[in-house]
């Protein structure tokens, strides 16, 4: 909600590895741009390309159409460390 409407967005491409907290791509709305960084150590596996041309997807449907990049997780005992839906929305 506080980049307000995107209208850009900027992945990697697939195969590319990220260690966690590494930038992976960029964000802009009307409001700012951002950089978006990993949550955990991994390989991107799959990039949500309807994404290049519909931004405005992450606004309307973030939690379903909106989803931005899949990663193979390099050690999945790092997803322990990520808040669920609850904390999330209590953050």
């Amino acid at each position: 909600d506080s980049l307000g409407e995107i209208v850009f967005v900027e992945f990697p491409e697939i195969g590319d590895s990220f260690s966690k907290g590494d930038v992976f791509g960029q964000i802009e709305s009307v409001k700012a741009a951002s950089e978006l960084y990993m949550p955990v150590a991994g390989e991107v596996v799959e990039v949500n390309e309807i994404l290049n041309d519909e931004p405005g997807v992450v606004n309307s449907s973030p939690e379903s159409n909106g989803w931005m990049i899949k990663i193979a997780v390099n050690d999945e005992n790092d997803l322990n460390a990520l808040m669920d839906t609850k904390q999330y929305n209590e953050y």
